[in-house]
């Protein structure tokens, strides 16, 4: 048979390419021909229409909604999340399968007009509702993070050669306006004060995009404008990231209410327009600015004040939580809670150099870093024989993965034996997170691995922390392999015995 399918998740990183790779290499093995379109953060290539014509069946392993979801009306499909087909794409291929052998299904009525993409599940739980509101909001995000956080980092990088010294602090002390108005190409504190500038800016949108997305998620088009106006109202009261997050929420509830209220004919053309923004915004706005605005600012002042308070063993041990939370699901839920919290963190730090935030970041990265890595070393240097031929050539790809940032390149490993991987990516995490924090090694820049060594401080130290948080869990792993039967190995042996004799 052919298939069509289409790949994407919240961030649109990792997860939409190995649920690509996984979909083509299972149908592969089964005799089928499986052609995917991967919409993830860098855009995508939409499948050739001729492609889609002659498909028997087309799967949509997505996070978020399909961008030209009616290319594909009429022929059988099956929708799932993208880590089930991470996880079992044999299992999605064979649903497909059954799809196209029950027959044909009726065209569906045309999409809506292109909007901002979000998968939220209202026949969900609460709980898992929350989350997607919350992921949407932060899959929006992310982009502004890491492009104003690399900007940042290089102006810093900049300003302390500019300067001799304390270039992170001179480097904030030029107005912009001077930059504007005699801007020198050849000047390196030029540079560093335009560069800090557009980082800046970038910036300035984290909290009303996180707002805004948040509110979108729940109430659709109507929640964006009390979402980014309570989003910014957060950031103008200091009420920063936990304000946005509330915002966001209030925002997009009363959207939603109001958007359900029975009015006469006559009203519904201008209730999108006019009366939804204007009573939803007006409220948050009330809200956000008289009622929880200072409480939430004096609990981010108390949040900040606590991290820059810890020092010794408190500090070691933030890190080895944080290493454990990023360990714990590799991309899930609670390793984008702790990612979440470093990212965060920068925004609220503002331009202050050598803050406890970014040491908090530099945790999540390099612990970020450990399990891919350490899966790696284990299958394709320290133990071989442990591992299926599969997971070897998972392992070659998960070197690069790794050393970028990217945990998700050990789930290949973590979903056919996740009681011996997961424990010791956690070990080794959490160990890597304290020796950050012992290091004393600190990152501006939100993304990158190692590719953004020059924007660390103290960059041997944070190596030295990614190399023994890898080599603890590879050793690990490769214990607890040992201890039981691996019978997948053991049964890929047996058949390629059986095929040599």
């Amino acid at each position: 048979m052919k298939f069509v399918a289409v790949t994407s998740c919240p961030t649109g990183i990792a997860h939409t390419y190995m649920a690509a790779e996984a979909l083509e290499q299972a149908g592969k093995a089964a005799g089928h021909d499986v052609q995917v379109e991967t919409q993830g953060s860098a855009g995508s290539s939409p499948l050739d229409p001729a492609v889609i014509a002659a498909a028997d069946g087309v799967i949509f392993a997505a996070d978020l909604e399909v961008k030209d979801r009616d290319r594909f009306a009429g022929k059988p499909t099956v929708d799932v999340g993208v880590k089930k087909a991470v996880h079992d794409a044999p299992g999605v291929l064979a649903q497909a399968i059954a799809a196209v052998e029950a027959g044909p299904v009726a065209a569906p009525a045309a999409d809506a007009p292109a909007a901002p993409t979000t998968k939220v599940d209202k026949d969900a739980s609460v709980g898992t509702r929350v989350r997607q509101w919350l992921m949407t909001g932060i899959s929006y995000m992310i982009p502004f993070v890491a492009a104003g956080g690399i900007l940042i980092a290089l102006a810093f990088m900049l300003a302390g050669v500019a300067w001799d010294q304390n270039g992170a602090v001179e480097v904030t002390k030029v107005p912009v306006n001077e930059i504007i108005s005699g801007f020198d190409a050849f000047d390196l504190k030029d540079w560093a004060v335009l560069l800090n500038a557009a980082g800046g800016a970038a910036f300035g949108f984290l909290v009303p995009v996180l707002a805004g997305f948040i509110a979108y998620a729940i109430a659709d088009r109507p929640g964006l404008v009390p979402g980014f106006v309570g989003g910014s109202i957060a950031v103008t009261v200091g009420a920063g990231f936990l304000g946005g997050l509330v915002a966001g929420f209030i925002g997009g509830f009363l959207a939603l209410w109001i958007s359900r209220w029975k009015v006469p004919k006559g009203m519904r053309g201008i209730m999108p327009v006019v009366v939804i923004p204007l009573l939803s915004t007006f409220v948050t706005g009330l809200l956000m600015l008289v009622v929880l605005g200072r409480p939430l600012a004096a609990l981010m002042d108390g949040l900040t004040s606590w991290l820059n308070g810890l020092t010794g063993a408190n500090l070691i041990l933030l890190g080895a939580i944080i290493g454990l939370m990023m360990g714990f699901d590799l991309g899930g839920p609670v390793n984008k809670v702790a990612y979440t919290f470093g990212v965060t963190g920068l925004s609220t730090v503002g331009l202050t150099a050598g803050a406890t935030e970014y040491r908090v970041m530099a945790a999540v990265m390099a612990a970020g870093m450990v399990a891919p890595l350490a899966m790696a070393l284990a299958s394709t240097v320290l133990a071989k024989k442990m591992f299926t031929h599969a997971e070897q050539e998972n392992g070659k790809a998960a070197w690069l993965l790794g050393a970028s940032f990217i945990s998700e390149g050990a789930i290949p490993f973590a979903a056919v034996d996740p009681f011996r991987v997961l424990p010791a990516s956690m070990i080794g995490s959490a160990a890597t997170g304290a020796l950050i924090m012992a290091f004393d090694a600190s990152l501006q820049a939100p993304h990158g691995g190692i590719w953004v060594l020059p924007l660390i401080g103290n960059p041997l130290g944070f190596l030295a922390a990614v190399v023994i948080g890898a080599v603890v869990s590879a050793v690990v792993v490769i214990a607890l392999k040992k201890i039981g039967h691996n019978t997948v190995v053991e049964a890929e042996r047996t058949a390629d015995e059986l095929a040599a004799a």
